[in-house]
C-alpha cells in the first residue's frame, strides 16, 4: 500500500479535493437538497480513485521518459517498485471503481463519467503533441467542483464552473513553474511545455497570468451568490498565496520549486476552502 500511495503521490490529492468540497457544499448551501453522507463518501470515492487513476497511468506512460531524467530515475516503476504491468491494472481497476461509484450516485453523473476519465488519462499524452499539456491537467482538477456540485443536484450551474475555471488556471499556472526543472530535458528530447515554447522568462509571465485568472474566477461567485465578510478575507488569502508562491524562486534559482513550491499551492486551496465552509455555516 505505501508502494501504491508513493506511485500516486496522494499527498497531492490536496490540489483539487478542498474545491470538490467547495462544490459539494456550494450545491446544499444554494438549493433545497438535504445532506447525505451516502453521496458525500461517493464523492470521495470518485475524486480518490480518479486520482489515482491518472497519476498511475501517468507514470506507467512515461516510465521511459522517467527512466532517463535525473530528476525522476527514482521513481517507483524506473526504480523497480513496482512493475508496469501493475501500475496499469492498479489505473484500471480505480477506473472501474469510479465508474461504479458513479452509477450510485445519479445518471448524469455516470453518463459523464468516460468523459472526465478521458480528460484526466489524456492527459498524459499531451506532453507529446502540445505544450498547451498544462492546460489539460488544470481543466482535469478543475472538473472536481463540477462534478461535486453534480452529485448533489445532478446538473450544471454557473458558480461551479467559475470555481472549476479557477482550478484550471491555478493548477495550470502551477504546472508551468514546476515543468521549468525539466526545460532542458524535455527541449533535449522533443517534448512540449510552455517553458520549452516560450523560454524561462516567458513561461513565468503566462504562469503569473494565469494565476490571476483564477482570483478573478475565486472573487467573481461573490457577486452571484450570498457571502460573507469571511469569504472576501478568504479570497484575500488566496490572492496573497498566490504572489507568496511566485516570491519562492527566479528564473535562475528553482531549488525551491519542487517543495516550497508545490507546499504552498496546497495552503492555498485547503485555506480557501476552510474560509469559504466556515462563510456559508455562518450565512445559515
Amino acid at each position: 500500500m505505501k508502494k501504491y500511495l508513493s506511485l500516486v503521490l496522494f499527498a497531492h490529492s490536496v490540489f483539487a479535493l478542498p474545491f470538490a468540497f467547495i462544490g459539494f457544499f456550494l450545491a446544499l448551501h444554494t438549493t433545497d437538497y438535504a445532506f447525505s453522507w451516502k453521496l458525500l463518501v461517493l464523492m470521495l470515492v470518485c475524486m480518490v480513485t480518479a486520482r489515482n487513476a491518472a497519476m498511475a497511468f501517468n507514470r506507467y506512460l512515461d516510465r521511459d521518459i522517467d527512466a532517463i531524467n535525473p530528476r525522476t530515475a527514482m521513481r517507483d516503476i524506473p526504480a523497480g517498485k513496482i512493475s508496469a504491468k501493475n501500475a496499469l491494472v492498479f489505473t484500471l481497476v480505480n477506473c472501474l471503481i469510479f465508474i461504479a461509484a458513479t452509477y450510485f450516485i445519479n445518471s448524469l453523473c455516470f453518463m459523464l463519467s468516460p468523459i472526465a476519465l478521458f480528460v484526466v488519462l489524456f492527459y498524459s499524452y499531451t506532453k507529446r503533441i502540445t505544450p498547451l499539456c498544462h492546460l489539460v491537467l488544470g481543466a482535469g482538477l478543475g472538473l472536481a467542483p463540477i462534478g461535486a456540485y453534480m452529485v448533489i443536484t445532478g446538473q450544471f450551474a454557473t458558480v461551479p464552473v467559475l470555481y472549476g475555471f479557477a482550478v484550471l488556471t491555478w493548477v495550470s499556472g502551477f504546472d508551468i513553474i514546476y515543468a521549468l526543472q525539466d526545460e532542458a530535458f524535455d527541449r533535449a528530447n522533443h517534448l512540449n511545455s510552455i517553458p520549452v515554447w516560450l523560454g524561462t522568462k516567458g513561461a513565468m509571465r503566462v504562469s503569473e497570468c494565469l494565476h490571476v485568472f483564477s482570483f478573478i474566477f475565486i472573487l467573481i461567485p461573490a457577486f452571484l451568490m450570498p457571502v460573507g465578510w469571511i469569504y472576501y478575507l478568504g479570497v484575500v488569502f488566496y490572492g496573497a498565496l498566490l504572489i507568496y508562491q511566485h516570491t519562492l524562486f527566479s528564473s535562475t534559482n528553482l531549488s525551491r520549486v519542487n517543495r516550497d513550491f508545490m507546499t504552498t499551492n496546497g495552503y492555498a486551496s485547503v485555506i480557501f476552502a476552510v474560509f469559504y465552509l466556515l462563510d456559508i455555516w455562518l450565512i445559515k
